[in-house]
């Protein structure tokens, strides 16, 4: 479970902190990344790891994002970058996943034999 952002999105890299005085805002799964251009909590309203994270549970995929500049610098967004641990392969469409781990899961071979037949 995750907090939700300031624009009613819930993201589990989301953190904020307003108890007693304290005014902390932060992504962590940006946070982590070096290369990123500094993160402000209004890229919260475009970002799409909520949707990913709602779209696919994976528990194989990885996540990392990071702040690009747009159109002549103008905009900032996020862009996500995923990777299925699983299969070591980057995840073209993260809100999809890579195709690869629904095969593994318990009572798969029941589908699989299905499509074949």
């Amino acid at each position: 479970m995750g907090v939700k952002t300031l624009y009613g999105q819930e993201c589990r890299f989301y953190y904020q902190d307003f108890y007693r005085g304290r005014s902390t805002q932060e992504c962590r799964l940006i946070g982590r990344n070096l290369d990123s251009e500094r993160w402000q909590p209004s890229l919260c309203r475009d970002c799409p790891v909520p949707v990913i994270l709602r779209d696919n549970a994976c528990p194989n995929m990885a996540l990392e994002a990071k702040i690009v500049k747009g159109f002549l610098g103008l905009t900032r967004h996020v862009q996500v970058f995923a990777v299925c641990t699983l299969s070591a392969t980057e995840v073209k469409e993260p809100r999809v996943g890579c195709g690869q781990c629904h095969l593994h899961r318990p009572g798969a071979a029941i589908f699989n034999a299905q499509e074949k037949s």
